[in-house]
This record gives C-alpha cells, structure tokens and sequence, in this order.
C-alpha cells in the first residue's frame, strides 16, 4: 500500500490544510457540471432564488427535459454539502423532480448562475479547540403554495464550525407561526442531543 500524502482531492471535494485548520470546497466541481450543462458562460446573480417565490406542482405545464433536470438537481444536493446556504433552495426545486416544467427549470439555472459567482466558497474548520455546541433553527410558516406545509431550517456548530444543517418541509400544516417554530426547534434540538451524544462517546 502506497502513502499518498494528505487528502487533497476526494469526490468532488479539494481539501485545503494549514496551521488554522481545514477548507474545503468544490470549485472545480462548480466549474465542470455548468461546462456540462452548457451554462459556463451564464451571467452570475446575487440571489440563488427570488424572493417570495411562488414555486408550486402547477406552474405552467410546459414539459421540459425530466431526466436533465433531476440530474441537475442531484447535483445541487450533493454540492449543499460544502455549501449549506443553498440547502433551502435545494429542498424547494427537489420538491418538483417527478413532474418539472420551465418555471421550475429557470429557477434551477439561477441557483446555477448563483453558484458561478463564486464557486471557490465553501466550509472552514478552524482548529480553536473549542467544543461548545450551539444551535439555530427558523421556519417559513405556510410557505409551501402546493399545500401550506412550512419548512423548517436547522444549523449546529461545534466550536464555531458548522458540522450539520438541513432544509425540510415539515409532515403536518401548522396552524400557527408559533406551532411552526416550535416543530423547526424540536428538530433542531434532537440533532444537537445526537452530537452532544456523538461527542460524549468520542471522549470529549
């Protein structure tokens, strides 16, 4: 068995060392899937949706190319892994795979030209020896137009760096911007217990 050295590259995913700690980031990964989309000479934008969509099932029932689009989005599922603030936009075009149409379909190019304004960012691990745990949850009450559901939004870090978020719409409609939030909370509270738990039985 050879010694390559320390992990630089792996999935998709460049791994970048120093004395303050790890980055990572998918840049080259960017830059390959919209050459493949034919989308590497887009022109960026600020925002990876537009504000107050109206995104719904029944847009505009012109069909487009089903398999292209849920390619695209698997991935922007698997790039949400370096970065965690397109995992709401993410969830919400993920909603539309079996049955897309062009409204759906513009909205996936933009989070595309979105992530061509800078396709170097990604996550940083600093190494402050710090273990503390703290979490943040927030919901959009009744967001979903299809069927009112609300969608939760939880992130933890650990030692100020963040290790898990997620992006859902939550399995029952609120009936109130309260019950919404207590539902996005209870779920961010049961991951923190996980990784307090996690970090117990690693010893720390």
């Amino acid at each position: 068995m050879k010694d390559l050295g320390a992990l630089k590259y792996f999935l998709g995913i460049e791994v970048s060392r120093s004395k303050n700690g790890i980055f990572l980031s998918q840049r080259k990964y960017v830059m390959d899937q919209l050459t493949e989309i034919g989308m590497l000479g887009c022109k960026p934008t600020d925002t990876p949706i537009e504000m107050n969509h109206k995104l719904c099932e029944d847009m505009d029932r012109l069909p487009i190319n089903k398999e292209q689009y849920q390619h695209i989005v698997g991935m922007l599922i698997y790039l949400a892994h370096t970065r965690p603030y397109i995992a709401y936009v993410v969830s919400v075009v993920s909603q539309f795979m079996h049955s897309p149409s062009v409204s759906h379909r513009n909205t996936v190019d933009r989070i595309l030209r979105y992530l061509k304004l800078a396709p170097e960012k990604g996550l940083i691990f600093l190494n402050n020896g710090n273990l503390e745990v703290v979490g943040y949850t927030d919901n959009d009450w009744a967001g979903s137009i299809t069927n009112i559901h609300s969608t939760s939004y939880y992130f933890t870090l650990v030692g100020g760096n963040l290790v898990t978020w997620r992006s859902k719409k939550q399995n029952v409609v609120s009936q109130s911007s309260a019950e919404a939030e207590y539902q996005g909370i209870a779920q961010g509270v049961c991951e923190l217990l996980w990784i307090r738990g996690l970090l117990i039985e690693l010893g720390f």
